[in-house]
């Protein structure tokens, strides 16, 4: 199966395990495809943890659900160093913690102290864990994918902007419209006649997509052209994050603090993504503009003044792109 017909598979299978949410499943392929963390965010019951599970089963990888709570430590995430006796004589010995996995679930990632979310951002950024002087590298397929609740504020920690930051994208799930949630309702109800077992057996399962294909993806969207007037777009919509009084009134009265050139990279990564999956060899300006959003509504600091007119991070992104032209 070449890479293109396995991610096609891939989404296809997510796409029936999760109704409604195609724009979520665009998303996490394309944070698959383009090696990077996800945050997730949308309230109770929208499907975040099912969507992360659903791709998780999909692949042929390793997953590790972490819940995060305000007493968890860092070692409960990274693992720690542990005595082991044996024939009279002992030894430490590293046991690993849930973050090595390929897929790991950081449910409610608001929910722990800052100690645990400074021991994500090694593991995040450089892809390796140290733990007593010794450092442990994670496997070649590895990505967090982050969940957190808008509403429910009490005992949370805020991230902080340098681990936010390292999420190559911020997905936001919204509700289903209502055709899609009677879908949702004969989906769980025929799984869970499934558990319970039928007179025609059980059914079978199909081959899960192997981590290879994935790799072999990742080598074709490195080969996508991006154009030289595309390098300037992409670097200018990010730059209009740091200057906004040159461009606008407003963006200069919302933006308090921009991007940094993460955010330029992420849209190099994610555009060349989403023009694969589109079936182009070049990126095109539709591309970016397809995934800014995702990429700049976590690395926009807003001032006073934008909280207090009701200004949200999405406006601020539309504005840029109404206001960046592309030369």
């Amino acid at each position: 199966m070449i890479p293109r017909e396995a991610i096609a598979e891939l989404k296809a299978r997510m796409g029936r395990a999760i109704i409604g949410q195609q724009d979520v499943v665009d998303r996490l392929i394309i944070g698959l495809l383009a090696n990077g963390n996800l945050l997730i965010e949308g309230l109770p019951g929208l499907a975040k943890t099912r969507a992360v599970k659903a791709l998780a089963k999909t692949l042929d990888a390793r997953f590790s659900r972490i819940q995060f709570t305000p007493d968890l430590l860092p070692s409960d995430v990274t693992g720690t160093e542990v005595y082991h006796q044996a024939g009279g004589a002992g030894r430490f010995r590293f046991e690993a913690g849930p973050i090595f996995a390929n897929i790991v679930l950081a449910d409610e990632i608001n929910r722990a102290p800052a100690k645990v979310q400074a021991a994500l951002l090694e593991a995040m950024e450089e892809r390796q864990v140290t733990v007593s002087g010794t450092t442990h590298a994670m496997e070649p397929l590895f990505m967090v994918m982050a969940t957190q609740n808008p509403v429910e504020q009490e005992g949370t920690y805020p991230l902080p902007e340098a681990q936010m930051d390292r999420f190559l994208m911020h997905v936001l799930i919204t509700y289903p419209p209502v055709e899609d949630e009677v879908e949702v309702v004969r989906l769980v109800r025929g799984e869970e006649i499934a558990a319970l077992g039928s007179e025609d057996g059980p059914r079978e399962t199909p081959e899960p997509i192997p981590q290879s294909a994935v790799f072999a993806a990742r080598a074709e969207i490195g080969a996508i052209h991006v154009s030289e007037a595309m390098e300037r777009y992409m670097a200018d919509l990010v730059h209009a994050t740091r200057t906004p009084e040159r461009y606008t009134e407003d963006l200069g009265r919302w933006i308090e603090i921009g991007a940094s050139p993460r955010a330029t990279l992420a849209l190099d990564r994610c555009g060349r993504a989403h023009a694969w999956l589109a079936g182009r060899d070049y990126v095109d300006p539709l591309d970016i503009r397809a995934i800014v959003h995702d990429v700049l509504r976590h690395r926009l600091t807003l001032s006073f003044e934008a909280d207090g007119d009701g200004i949200s991070p999405d406006r601020v992104v539309d504005e840029i792109v109404r206001t960046v032209a592309l030369t």
